[in-house]
């Protein structure tokens, strides 16, 4: 285990594992820190830029996304000088300009006292921050999706921009995209992603009937060695087995 460090956060004395990433010991610690691109379940990568604090240690002093920051000791940390409100504001305006068509991201930025943009609007939701290409890579396991091209031409999507292989349809990519550009559609027992190409059968309720989830989602949680009734089970009904074994023990 890490050693455990010192530091101050905006004045505060706070303790905290060495190396850890700095924005998850902020936001542990109840700071009010905006980020797009980071999850603790993946690597950080720091592209949205907008986890940005000022760091001060042995005497000099940055701005720097806290994301990727490993914590130090003796380091402070400040989440809101002016400086950081400038150059998150700026930030906020090139992601706004970005992806002008996400509502969540103009609501977030909106958040943060943006509004808008006075940058030259591009099209889509997407801000490129790679959040899907990591869940599906580090935590899925699946690797379907991925960046694309350069500068300008830079995007993410599958292989030959056509249906991957690769993807087992369990919408992790869409749950952790913070604009919305990600969706999952299911219609009656046919799943489709349509910013990867993807397109499931879905596996029905054992019990109601109700699609659950894919075909290939179901084979991924038997090899992970799930048991094939709760696989099979939608949480509705899973909800309401449990609700009755409650009912049954409290009348032995």
């Amino acid at each position: 285990m890490s050693d455990r460090v010192k530091i101050i956060v905006n004045g505060k004395a706070v303790e905290a594992a060495g190396e850890s990433s700095l924005l998850k010991v902020l936001l542990d610690e109840g700071c009010d820190v905006p980020h797009l691109c980071w999850h603790e379940r993946v690597t950080p990568y720091a592209s949205c830029r907008l986890c940005l604090v000022e760091v001060a240690r042995e005497g000099r002093r940055k701005v720097a996304t806290s994301c990727n920051y490993p914590v130090m000791e003796g380091m402070e940390v400040f989440t809101d000088t002016p400086e950081v409100l400038e150059q998150r504001g700026n930030v906020f305006e090139v992601l706004l300009a970005q992806a002008p068509e996400s509502t969540m991201l103009r609501e977030y930025a909106a958040r943060y006292g943006v509004g808008g943009t006075t940058l030259r609007a591009q099209e889509g939701k997407c801000i490129l921050c790679g959040l899907c290409d990591r869940v599906c890579r580090e935590v899925i396991g699946a690797d379907a999706i991925g960046f694309s091209g350069r500068g300008g031409l830079k995007e993410l999507t599958t292989p030959y921009e056509a249906e991957s292989a690769a993807c087992i349809g369990c919408g992790a990519c869409a749950y952790v995209c913070p604009t919305g550009c990600i969706e999952v559609v299911d219609r009656g027992m046919v799943r489709e992603i349509p910013f990867i190409h993807a397109r499931h059968d879905l596996v029905p309720c054992r019990i109601c009937g109700r699609p659950v989830t894919t075909k290939a989602h179901a084979g991924y949680l038997k090899r992970k060695m799930l048991d094939e009734v709760t696989i099979t089970t939608c949480d509705e009904c899973k909800k309401k087995g449990y609700a009755r074994l409650v009912a049954f023990q409290g009348h032995m």
